[in-house]
């Protein structure tokens, strides 16, 4: 068995959990999952089988898209609802809506974010929750990510109370904590602020309406039909630009030789994927470090017969 799972993930279970739970119920050892998401988070959470999981990383580097929900007024720990309360400020005025969204809009583009204390960074080779739960917080370096669109998804025109909330949809490149995103909207605001709602609606190409859940699934593999919910690895590359490339080609792709870089990838900096003229993903191929007009293989994929 071999492709891609796209596994909805449920509330309570870390993306390791959802892994160790599908080796029990697809009997198979070779699984691995395309992003950690956090307990509480929902959401789309794409699994790789058998030789899949040589593009898991392919996965994981691309975009992302999430609904969320920011709630004013208190910050935790954790910077969602999961951690202790940290600071509490009460809603003293109205928050319109033409504010937010202006604030979003600040928030659009190329941001630079320092990763929350309660996060799997490694720093000087322990992870950041690790010092956490020692009490201890430590400096950690900051890193740019980029916000594709970031816009509110209810409508209203303003918000009063002690506490407020509104939820949004945001599309964002590797790397961006919303939890974060969300504590940053409320230091615009000028008030405390925590992500109190998440769940991912679509990573890479793969969305919410592909999604499996673990019930379904159980379901299907019952019914010996397990194969209909599984995607060809093919479709884990779809975001990533294409070589197409003849038999005799291939034969040397499958050697792992250095190729000339196509007139119409010269410029590009993401990995590149070599396919058949059917469409069959042989190998990745990156731009050669010290060669220019070159590519080299990152990654065979297929050995052909």
């Amino acid at each position: 068995m071999e492709g891609i799972l796209p596994l909805w993930k449920p509330k309570g279970l870390t993306s390791h959990d959802c892994v160790f739970r599908l080796r029990k119920i697809l009997h198979m050892k070779r699984i691995g999952h395309t992003g950690t998401l956090d307990p509480d988070v929902t959401g789309v959470l794409p699994i790789c089988l058998g030789r899949a999981t040589k593009v898991a990383e392919y996965i994981t580097d691309a975009g992302k898209e999430y609904v969320g929900e920011v709630t004013i007024g208190y910050s935790t720990t954790t910077e969602d609802r999961s951690g202790e309360k940290v600071e509490e400020k009460e809603v003293t005025e109205t928050i319109t809506r033409e504010r937010i969204e202006a604030i979003l809009q600040e928030l659009t583009g190329t941001i630079t974010q320092t990763p929350p204390m309660y996060s799997a960074v490694k720093v000087n080779g322990k992870r950041l929750y690790e010092y956490a739960r020692q009490g201890l917080v430590i400096e950690r370096p900051s890193r740019q990510v980029t916000i594709y669109s970031l816009e509110l998804i209810e409508e209203w025109k303003e918000l009063k109370g002690d506490i407020v909330s509104f939820r949004f949809k945001v599309s964002c490149s590797k790397g961006t904590y919303i939890r974060t995103l969300a504590v940053m909207i409320g230091e615009k605001l000028g008030y405390p602020a925590h992500m109190s709602d998440l769940s991912r609606t679509r990573s890479a190409t793969f969305t919410e309406k592909e999604c499996v859940t673990f019930e379904e699934l159980e379901e299907y593999v019952e019914k010996g039909i397990v194969d209909k919910l599984i995607y060809p690895i093919e479709d884990a590359l779809l975001h990533l630009p294409k070589y197409e490339i003849n038999d005799t080609l291939a034969m040397k792709v499958r050697n792992g030789t250095v190729l000339e870089t196509p007139a119409h990838l010269v410029e590009e900096q993401e990995p590149i994927v070599i396919q058949t003229t059917t469409g069959e993903a042989l190998a990745i191929y990156v731009q050669h470090p010290t060669k220019n007009g070159l590519i080299k293989p990152s990654k065979i994929l297929k050995i052909l017969e």
